[in-house]
């Protein structure tokens, strides 16, 4: 694309902005998120829940709605990062090739790098083996005025830990510990944690995106195929396909029983990687509109400070 070109999309967008006022903005994205979140609902079922949707419009106005919505988010994080109050957590869980990183990567594109912080999560350390299993990820808990990414998280001690529980029995941890209990006692543990969370100021936002099992096929060999992608690809993602039901009940009792109206699971269709965005993007706007976010008030002696300073500045030869 010429630059011409982005010049005219980049105004067409600026342009679209202006025309929703901030109310209505913020009125769209809680409608359109809202039919994505769990809440506290204790009936949810994963198999109700769409994998694929198909937006209206061409991919022209996709891609307009998501710079709008990246746009709105990247303001509300100013405000955010000014007040100094309150701190995000957004927590991204999925099957390999759903579209966590891109996600991450087309969503918060236009936030600030000072006011946010991306944490991946893998197998533990020997170190992390040796503290409580929520240890790792306390370390990497945001600041009060940032946005914090978990890219995996310590829900996956109750994903790929209960798949595969021979790693459980690997995890130091004292045997008569290990009960018929343990799964529902890590799922009150991480409630209570994110109860916690939210009492000192930090909201969680969680997004499962919800992949169909014949996208990620047509996605696995696709990175087989592109020579740039070979190295988002291992043997051992192929392995895991082959859990894919024990993941889908693992993931529906985790939603289920982890999901409340102050840290809400969203489940994303991730078929459509710009549709997701979308969503992803409604959601955290929401959550921020829930904070009644402002700039710090200045007092009446600041601003006379202000206006001396800057009287000085009009005032100084050059």
């Amino acid at each position: 694309m010429s630059k011409n070109n982005k010049k005219k999309h980049q105004k067409e967008d600026d342009d679209d902005l202006k025309k929703l006022n901030k109310k209505e903005l913020l009125h769209r994205a809680k409608k359109f998120s809202e039919q994505y979140c769990v809440g506290d609902d204790k009936n949810f079922t994963l198999e109700d829940k769409p994998t694929s949707y198909s937006m209206e419009g061409d991919k022209t106005q996709v891609r307009k709605i998501l710079k709008m919505g990246v746009k709105a988010l990247a303001a509300m994080q100013d405000i955010l990062y000014a007040q100094d109050k309150w701190s995000v957590l957004i927590i991204f869980q999925a099957m390999d090739a759903a579209g966590k990183d891109g996600a991450i990567k087309h969503v918060m594109s236009g936030i600030n790098p000072q006011g946010c912080q991306v944490s991946s999560f893998k197998g533990p350390s020997s170190e992390e083996l040796d503290h409580d299993y929520l240890w790792r990820c306390q370390k990497h808990l945001p600041e009060r005025g940032r946005i914090g990414i978990f890219n995996r998280s310590y829900y996956e001690e109750v994903l790929v830990v209960r798949v595969h529980e021979q790693i459980l029995r690997s995890q130091k941890i004292p045997e008569k510990l290990i009960t018929k209990d343990i799964w529902e006692d890590r799922f009150e543990d991480i409630r209570n944690f994110e109860k916690y969370l939210n009492r000192n100021g930090t909201v969680v936002i969680k997004f499962f995106l919800n992949l169909s099992k014949e996208e990620q096929k047509k996605r696995f060999i696709e990175r087989v195929d592109n020579p740039d992608k070979n190295w988002k690809f291992s043997a051992a993602d192929a392995k895991e396909r082959g859990y894919w039901n024990d993941y889908m009940h693992a993931y529906e009792e985790l939603i289920k029983n982890t999901s409340t109206k102050k840290s809400p699971w969203y489940v994303i269709p991730a078929d459509d990687k710009s549709y997701a965005r979308i969503a992803i993007a409604s959601a955290i706007i929401h959550a921020l509109d829930e904070m009644d976010l402002e700039y710090p008030k200045v007092s009446a002696e600041k601003i006379a400070e202000l206006n001396e300073v800057k009287k000085a500045l009009l005032e100084e030869k050059e």
